[in-house]
């Protein structure tokens, strides 16, 4: 897997620093109420994953730069890499539709689920590749 972007910190993420373990890019939009609700979780749930599963929050939707700094602020989500895709690039890579889905990489880049799931889903689909 080969992409770069920019975080919404405006630093350069680049994905090849998750390669050899599985990976999850939660894509999210800060006026989405879904991703609100399970913001709080899914940085449980990277934390939960450190060293063994990365974990990149991807937004964009036309979220703009101020409101994804306060998403990632007010849910505390500065601890993983919190990509500012507003111009859709890595959207589009992956073929992403909508916000609130997630792109589940096995250890070798290649894709193991695309779609949307519930946290609890997503946590089994993780453990099945650790």
């Amino acid at each position: 897997m080969r992409f770069t972007a920019t975080t919404v910190d405006g630093k350069t993420f680049d994905a090849a620093a998750l390669a050899g373990k599985p990976a999850v890019l939660w894509f999210w939009a800060a006026w989405c109420p879904r991703c609100r609700g399970d913001a709080a979780e899914i940085r449980d749930l990277q934390q939960q994953y450190a060293g063994k599963a990365g974990v990149v929050g991807v937004a964009g939707l036309g979220s703009g730069a101020a409101a994804m700094k306060d998403f990632v602020a007010d849910y505390r989500l500065d601890g993983f890499p919190q990509l500012a895709d507003d111009a859709g690039k890595v959207w589009q890579r992956f073929e992403v539709p909508s916000q609130h889905y997630y792109v589940i990489l096995d250890s070798s880049g290649k894709v193991a689920h695309s779609g949307p799931l519930t946290v609890a889903q997503l946590k089994q689909k993780v453990d099945g590749l650790l």
